[in-house]
């Protein structure tokens, strides 16, 4: 062996041990290892169970490489047969190098001989090396084929060569195992992650889909400055890493909704339920009362007919002010009205037609909640903020934490909880926020509101950034541009 080539075997091992993409990973281990044979061809196959899989395949005559995309070439799989070369090297854990395939008889080498005619391709000298770990656990093998001399002709591969391959062949192993390893640990925590947040999304058929639309429209939208900055000649906006920081962020932004009571979360009009209920009973209540008075004479049938309609128009502007998305000025002002009105119980004693409490849940201008109950909702940030903090995040994930719980903050400093301002919202959370707010906008299952027209959230999320100066006006122009809510 030759100091280059101790040279190179070097530094394969630590090239392949730096790795970290498992299909890359693959395909740097395959072209290593036929540049230090200099074999013309080769493939990479992994055991799944009773199978080899070809994983990675490249050929330098004919000009192909296929599966490095982590798409596997469109093969069959071989069976663990010991007529098969590949199969045999794998079950019996050694070595094979052959001269001439075409002369050699041990084993069956149709499947070359098949490529041979689909392709006009002629392997002849072969090596196939086991890929297994330090404790002698196979993953694999990697087949070799056509060793090419300095002249470019077809030559047996030296055998002073095959001790370095099967070591490196074993880093390969090693490694290829970590990188495993390190993905089945991802994955266990992006599952635990998913699961999470359907949790939170399935704990009110009023939050069903929002974290799944955030995450979809953030994937295009990535994507689509990507896009936009590689077709202006720019670097792109997130590179691998940075894109899956981002997203899972998106999926962890509402984890403190976990903890938020039902009540609150649910509700579905401004009064609770058992005060709809209270009032509806007082009505019935002045109603009958006042019907018994008509029956005693203490009024007229002419004011009883006037104190029935002035109940049902009251009772009607209730229910209308409960229910309303926004309650404008002129039923406002109805309301005034009606609490200032009283009747007389049975014993004499006064009493209001509509309680304070009551009063004050019916005059909420916007939505469902009043100041506590939205203090109460908007607590979910800080409660975020806090189980997260209990989470150690890789470095790849450092900024989670921070993106996830600020997704209320506004640039002009009116959002929440720490009324950020500009200069201290990360451009991460700024998109965040834009998902939230437009998936808030068009979401047609909120208790509080029915869905709004594209468009008009749309329009809304301009005036927040341009007029109001809530959101990032570049982000919220390349968002609507994006379209992302419409793509698959």
């Amino acid at each position: 062996m030759t100091q280059k080539e101790m040279q190179s075997i070097l530094e394969i091992g630590t090239a392949i041990s730096s790795e970290k993409d498992y299909n890359r990973l693959l395909e740097m281990i395959l072209n290593r290892i036929m540049e230090l044979t200099h074999a013309d061809a080769g493939t990479l196959y992994l055991a799944d169970g009773d199978l080899l899989r070809f994983k990675i395949m490249c050929n330098n005559t004919m000009h192909t490489c296929e599966g490095g995309d982590g798409k596997e070439p469109n093969l069959p799989p071989i069976r663990m047969s010991r007529e098969n070369v590949c199969a045999m090297c794998y079950l019996e854990n050694r070595t094979v190098c052959i001269e001439n395939v075409r002369t050699s008889t041990e084993y069956d080498f149709s499947g070359p001989v098949r490529y041979d005619a689909m392709t006009g391709y002629h392997p002849q000298s072969m090596l196939v090396v086991p890929m297994h770990n330090r404790q002698g656990e196979r993953l694999g093998v990697i087949q070799l084929i056509n060793a090419m001399d300095a002249a470019g002709n077809i030559c047996a591969f030296p055998a002073d060569i095959i001790p370095a391959v099967e070591s490196v062949a074993s880093q390969a192993a090693i490694t290829i195992q970590n990188v495993l390893y390190i993905e089945n640990i991802k994955e266990l925590f992006e599952s635990f992650v998913r699961v999470m947040s359907s949790a939170v999304d399935e704990r009110t058929p009023y939050n069903a889909s929002h974290t799944r639309h955030m995450v979809e429209y953030g994937r295009h939208f990535i994507d689509y400055l990507n896009e936009t900055a590689k077709a202006e000649g720019r670097e792109p906006w997130f590179d691998a890493e940075h894109r899956h920081e981002l997203l899972m962020s998106v999926w962890l932004h509402d984890i403190g909704k976990l903890v938020i009571p039902l009540e609150v979360m649910n509700k579905e009009a401004r009064l609770l339920p058992e005060q709809k209920s209270e009032i509806l009973h007082r009505f019935e209540k002045m109603r009958l009362l006042a019907q018994i008075a008509c029956l005693k004479g203490a009024i007229s049938g002419e004011a009883l007919e006037k104190r029935l309609e002035e109940l049902k128009q009251a009772g009607d502007s209730i229910l209308r002010a409960n229910t309303a998305g926004f309650c404008p000025d002129d039923l406002r002002e109805e309301i005034c009205r009606i609490r200032e009105k009283t009747y007389t119980e049975e014993d004499g004693s006064e009493k209001p037609w509509l309680e304070e409490e009551e009063f004050q849940m019916l005059m909420i201008r916007k939505g469902t909640l009043s100041e506590k109950e939205r203090a109460v909702m908007e607590s979910h940030v800080v409660i975020t903020d806090k189980l997260l903090s209990e989470i150690r995040f890789s470095k790849e994930l450092s900024h989670v934490r921070e993106w996830a719980a600020g997704h209320h903050e506004l640039l002009n400093g009116s959002g929440y909880p720490e009324h950020l301002m500009a200069e201290q919202i990360p451009m991460e959370v700024r998109i965040i926020t834009i998902l939230d707010i437009f998936d808030a906008l068009v979401a047609d299952d909120r208790p509080y509101k029915p869905g709004m027209p594209v468009e008009k959230a749309l329009g809304i999320l301009d005036i927040m950034a341009d007029k109001e100066g809530k959101l990032d006006p570049e982000l919220t122009r390349l968002f609507r541009e994006s379209r992302c809510w419409e793509k698959e």
